[in-house]
């Protein structure tokens, strides 16, 4: 076989190989085409997600409020037990001070 002969050969190899890559993705490409009624069936289902990831975040920024308004809520909660208790520290150790008060002047 002389030079010409290979390169000619060659040029016909290539070319094959060409014409069956093109083949083969033109049968990729004509069996995986995404028909109109699923690019709408895929508009609708993407459609959905956006309307379910807006619940979501409200669901969200309305749990942050809730906790927000407990969490207050029950600091304040806290702080009216807090005096409460103080009060009643209070006037139990005033009404024991009555208490001795009044014993020593019925004793003396």
């Amino acid at each position: 076989m002389n030079r010409a002969e290979f390169i000619i050969v060659t040029a016909i190899i290539l070319f094959i190989a060409f014409a069956l890559g093109w083949f083969a993705y033109w049968l990729i490409h004509r069996f995986t085409r995404v028909s109109g009624a699923e690019m709408g069936e895929l508009d609708r289902m993407a459609q959905a997600l956006h309307e379910a990831e807006e619940t979501r975040d409200q669901a969200i920024t309305y749990l942050q409020q809730r906790e927000s308004e407990l969490s207050n809520q029950q600091h304040q909660t806290e702080a009216e037990l807090r005096a409460a208790m103080d009060g009643l520290r209070s006037a139990r150790q005033e009404a024991e001070e009555l208490r001795a008060y009044i014993e020593r002047m019925n004793a003396g």
